[in-house]
């Protein structure tokens, strides 16, 4: 008698083909999504190219679909404090623009 594999059941996600799909990684990148806004902006930034590619993965199948949520929310905190660090940086430079700008003008103004 030959055996046929069992097809998915409905609403579940086709397995790979070794036939077990790669667990996800939702809480490891919601933590480095928190980490992005709280500590250290290079956080965000992998947060954000991690949940992209896990994301890929859930929609191609490969990848448990149970952490999309968790998934999506370390994406989205990535998102958010690489915006922020990108803000920050541009602030910085205004300032030291204003600053040298004060600096020149003082110089100038004290001349003979």
């Amino acid at each position: 008698m030959t055996q046929y594999p069992q097809q998915p059941g409905y609403g579940m996600p086709p397995q790979s083909p070794g036939g077990m799909l790669k667990p996800h990684r939702g809480t490891v990148i919601l933590v480095l999504g928190i980490l992005g806004l709280v500590v250290c902006g290079i956080c965000g930034i992998v947060a954000w190219v991690m949940g992209n590619a896990d994301l890929r993965e859930m929609d191609a199948g490969l990848m448990d679909p149970a952490g999309r949520g968790t998934t999506q929310a370390g994406k989205i905190l990535g998102m958010i404090s690489v915006g922020l660090m990108a803000l920050g940086i541009v602030l910085w430079l205004v300032m030291m623009v204003i600053g040298l700008g004060a600096a020149a003008a003082g110089a100038a103004g004290n001349g003979p």
